[in-house]
């Protein structure tokens, strides 16, 4: 299965959270879908039980080569209101590397909108 095709149908099958967290935890491997996944695989570890059950009734038997999906999981933590240091983290790339790929984002998500603390208050 093509690569973006793949990424498609996997965030089809476990949704955007499912994805992000199947991505982070095995992306850039080979994985073997089977028709029941045991509690210490890989899948299950990542997306939960349910999830994994889904991905099964829908690919099993099949080896799959796990997207790694630095876009859409910066994106995700985006959303999330990670800041860039902290995504740089998780996908493994530097701060420069999280910059280029938001700045390739024509509608890139705002960070959700952080309260003031009163300290902050006053001093205005």
């Amino acid at each position: 299965m093509h690569h973006d095709r793949l990424t498609f149908h996997l965030r089809n099958i476990l949704g955007e959270e499912g994805f992000v967290h199947l991505a982070q935890a095995v992306g850039g491997t080979r994985i073997y879908v089977s028709y029941h996944m045991g509690d210490d695989h890989p899948v299950v570890q990542a997306v939960g039980r349910a999830s994994a059950d889904k991905l099964s009734r829908e690919l099993a038997p099949a080896t799959i080569r796990a997207p790694l999906a630095r876009r859409e999981r910066a994106l995700y933590y985006r959303k999330q209101g990670l800041s860039d240091a902290a995504i740089a983290r998780k996908l493994g790339i530097t701060e420069n590397g999280v910059g280029k790929l938001f700045k390739r984002e024509t509608d890139l998500p705002e960070r959700p909108k952080k309260a003031r603390s009163p300290l902050q208050l006053d001093l205005l």
